[in-house]
């Protein structure tokens, strides 16, 4: 194959003999000598073109004339490198897309390399590296929901990311992307008519102690029931039938007499059948509430929504009068929960966070979200997309920067959310117990880290199972849910054949709105309201109505017949404030 095609150069500027190797065999040339006449005459008439030639191009000229052929061949090699760039990232983004639909389709077909043999089903993304931000189609539908067929055509079917946009330096951060949601109608339609089948656990059942004693150093809490690190291994030795710690286990019931109490009213409203709820929760006075958008009739009607807050927090809704009669905050259901166990407001709100199916003991599917965000997207639309489309019981983003727990944990540290020496303590333990770094290896594990701010999942006993044990993590360790998370996923995977749905985090940002806490909302300033006179349609100032005296100052000019107008600076201390 030569290199000429390819924009190589050649080995040799030499004549074609001398290319292909043939110098040293060719006969000598003869020499024919010309007359005297011709050289004579061929004299004469270069030295008559040479005064012509210095005459015509004189030394500017030249110079401008080379400064030409410069700038010319600086044009086509900048046109030829712009366009090898195109094709290159032309191939690349060809590749990705080629990559990724196989990787759908091989998901769909067969155990992916790298993928444990029990493991049915695991995520779709051809790279780590490649970031949300490159051309991306959604998995292949699948074939077959339990309890429903799907129709021949899905209105989802050949939905793909648009290219990504322009690089706005003014625009930085992580950004939502497009996600194709079926119909309200269409969504309901797609629910399973029964239980997914958990995979080797089928009878979960919780450890009761009316009084749990600590016998180790850093065993958690007397809400855990301070589990032991010999019963927290027995914990990850999945059977068909099991007895684990998942709190509560003082009382007779979840949220009576166990440390997260609710009124008995509240008990019997959170014990009743649904087949959706949406959950949240606010401790501390930490959040404002924020109200759920674009929500059918038909989920207004059947899906309830759950606010758990605490006294300090209710005291402040009473006090603003935002809590409405009969404990409703527009569509929230509002749960006061008493005698709170930690006295961290961020612990606090993992309970109900990662317990909902202790909580509510007789709930398929659950939506939960931090009290920060504000839900955008109809409940049924998500648990189709999220879960019924992928066949996946359990759904949660990945970061949408860090894919790596010990970045996660440098971070951390860095932000302050937690005790430098806790955090390196849980990190050192994990490491010791076989956790590393992340990498490609672990494909098609695309992250270690979720955005664990918003969770969707069906309540059956493999994810009841996950949660009680991600939930005695944060128990026994720091309250960042983002270092245990990996943990755990990845010593139930090594055991049973299931996997968590681990999307886009850009498609979290799609179906919610993510604020600010409250500490730091009040300390913005509020926003500044411009008041203009209010003038006539003749340009006219209106006069002050009836009952208002009129400013001194009008008042005299009117007296002295004076047309001078107030300037108005556009460039004033209003600017400043925008």
């Amino acid at each position: 194959m030569t290199g000429g095609p390819l924009g190589l150069r050649t080995g040799s500027y030499g004549s074609l003999q001398q290319q292909n190797g043939f110098s040293n065999c060719q006969s000598t040339p003869v020499l024919v000598r010309k007359s005297t006449k011709l050289l004579l005459s061929s004299s004469r008439e270069k030295e008559k073109l040479r005064p012509l030639l210095c005459r015509f191009f004189g030394r500017r000229k030249v110079s401008m004339l080379l400064l030409v052929f410069l700038a010319l061949l600086v044009f086509v090699f900048g046109s030829f490198t712009v366009n090898k760039e195109n094709v290159n990232l032309s191939i690349t983004q060809h590749i990705e897309n080629f990559i990724t639909v196989g990787e759908e389709t091989s998901t769909n077909s067969r155990t992916l390399p790298g993928m444990n043999k029990n493991s049915s089903r695991s995520d779709t993304s051809s790279d780590l590296f490649l970031r949300h931000h490159r051309h991306h189609f959604h998995p292949k539908l699948s074939t077959r929901v339990p309890g429903k067929s799907l129709p021949s055509f899905h209105y989802c079917e050949k939905f793909a990311f648009p290219p990504p946009p322009p690089v706005n330096p003014k625009r930085i951060g992580p950004r939502p992307c497009p996600v194709c949601y079926l119909p309200v109608e269409q969504a309901v339609d797609m629910m399973p008519s029964f239980p997914s089948v958990s995979p080797v656990v089928h009878n979960l059942t919780y450890i009761l102690d009316e009084n749990p004693t600590s016998t180790e150093l850093f065993g958690g809490s007397e809400f855990g029931g301070y589990p032991t690190l010999k019963q927290r291994e027995d914990s990850f030795d999945i059977k068909e039938s099991m007895t684990v710690h998942c709190g509560f286990v003082k009382g007779s019931k979840p949220g009576y007499g166990t440390g997260f109490d609710i009124d008995e009213a509240d008990l019997k409203e959170l014990e009743q059948f649904h087949e959706v709820i949406v959950a949240s929760a606010i401790f501390g006075n930490y959040d404002i509430i924020q109200q759920p958008m674009n929500v059918s009739d038909l989920a207004r009607k059947n899906v309830p929504f759950y606010m758990f807050i605490d006294e300090e927090t209710e005291t402040y809704l009473k006090n603003s009068s935002v809590l409405e009669s009969g404990n409703r905050i527009g569509l929230w259901r509002i749960i006061v929960v008493h005698n709170i166990p930690y006295n961290d407001s961020r612990r606090n709100g993992k309970i109900p966070k990662l317990l909902l199916h202790r909580i509510f003991p007789n709930v398929r599917y659950s939506i939960w979200i931090d009290g920060k965000l504000e839900l955008v997207v109809d409940p049924y639309q998500i648990l189709e997309r999220f879960l019924w489309r992928e066949n996946a019981t359990f759904a949660i983003s990945r970061h949408y920067r860090r894919y790596d727990v010990f970045e996660e944990a440098e971070a951390n540290k860095a932000a302050g959310k937690y005790t430098n020496a806790s955090i390196d303590k849980q990190i050192e333990f994990y490491r010791k117990e076989g956790l590393k770094p992340y990498s490609k290896a672990k494909l098609p594990i695309t992250s270690d880290v979720p955005e664990g701010c918003a969770i969707i999942r069906e309540h059956i006993p493999i994810t009841n199972l996950f949660t009680c044990l991600w939930f005695n993590e944060v128990d026994r360790f720091t309250s960042r849910d983002q270092l245990s998370f990996s943990m755990v996923r990845d010593k139930i995977m090594a055991k049973v054949g299931w996997s968590i749905n681990m999307f886009e985090d850009c498609e979290r940002r799609n179906f919610v709105i993510q604020t600010y806490h409250r500490d730091l909302l009040e300390q913005m300033p509020p926003p500044v309201v411009r008041f203009f006179k209010p003038v006539s349609p003749s340009g006219n100032i209106v006069r002050t109505p009836i009952g208002k005296k009129a400013s001194t100052r009008r008042v005299r000019e009117r007296k002295s017949g004076s047309k001078r107008h107030r300037k108005v600076n556009a460039g004033g201390r209003y600017n400043n404030l925008f």
